[in-house]
């Protein structure tokens, strides 16, 4: 049986898969004629203007800057990455650049996780291992190509990795304020770099609706993570959330026509293979 706290972090994770794998479709599919760093900084003024909305209404503590500190370093990495993201989903496949991306960052958070918290029950052990596999195989490039994104969808990934990592150190406090304020540094980070290059170009007018869209989308991702790490071990949030490339891979097939091999088909049994292995041990 799942101990309560276990059961929703588990809870809260599947909801950040969902939430992030919808908003990297829509971001996704958007880059393609918008400014990524635009698109990016568009979409966390939105996540971090409903984010203090409803920290404020809720009447939350704000935690100790000790505590916002590493949520300010999280954001920043994490802010810069998605903007690098979303160009990865511009130039190639969308259902390659968001898996290989969310494989790396995955796999760095998981073995920091195991160093900090300890080795889970074998039977999770496998359902991460079957989980990277999954991802793995959903990003397999078809025909020994190299896709283009694919060197931005590491360096993405990487910087991903490091927002897991640094949201964990956030500690207990308010999960409303630590989405603020991690969306409020990944909006100064990419607000600057879009503003110093005079990156607002290409856009298009619908566009602006749909990034604010994103961001909100994506920051209850946040939002849904920092309870999943605060209520359950690190590695086991990162990797079930980590499966939302499941999620950008199937709405890009539904709505934009790509190409579904029998590898992605296996990649995907994979992956839902290990959710409840990874939940039972």
């Amino acid at each position: 049986m799942f101990g309560t706290a276990q059961f929703a972090s588990i809870l809260y994770a599947l909801g950040a898969f969902l939430s992030w794998g919808i908003s990297d479709f829509v971001g996704g599919y958007i880059a393609r004629r918008f400014n990524s760093f635009y698109l990016a900084a568009l979409g966390h003024l939105g996540g971090t203007t409903l984010m203090l909305c409803l920290a404020l209404a809720n009447h939350e503590a704000v935690p100790a800057l000790s505590h916002l500190r590493w949520a300010f370093a999280g954001g920043a990495c994490g802010g810069v990455s998605l903007a690098l993201f979303y160009r990865a989903l511009a130039q190639g496949n969308m259902g390659l650049a968001a898996p290989v991306s969310a494989v790396l960052g995955a796999a760095i958070p998981l073995t920091f996780g195991l160093f900090i918290e300890g080795l889970p029950k074998p039977l999770a052990i496998a359902g991460f291992l079957l989980a990277l596999l999954g991802i793995w195989l959903i990003s397999r490039p078809e025909a020994g190509r190299r896709p283009e994104g694919l060197a931005l969808a590491m360096i993405s990934g990487v910087g991903f990795a490091l927002f897991f990592i640094f949201v964990k150190q956030a500690g207990s406090g308010s999960a409303l304020w630590i989405a603020s304020a991690s969306r409020a540094s990944s909006l100064v980070a990419t607000g600057l770099i879009t503003l110093i290059g005079r990156k607002f170009s290409p856009t298009y007018r619908l566009g602006f609706g749909i990034a604010l869209v994103a961001g909100c989308i994506d920051v209850t991702g946040t939002f849904l993570f920092v309870r999943a790490s605060q209520t359950g071990r690190l590695d086991t949030a990162v990797i079930l959330s980590s499966l939302y490339p499941a999620v950008t891979v199937i709405l890009a097939r539904i709505f934009l026509g790509e190409h579904f091999t029998r590898w992605k088909t296996v990649g995907m049994i994979a992956a839902l293979v290990a959710v409840p292995m990874i939940a039972a041990g």
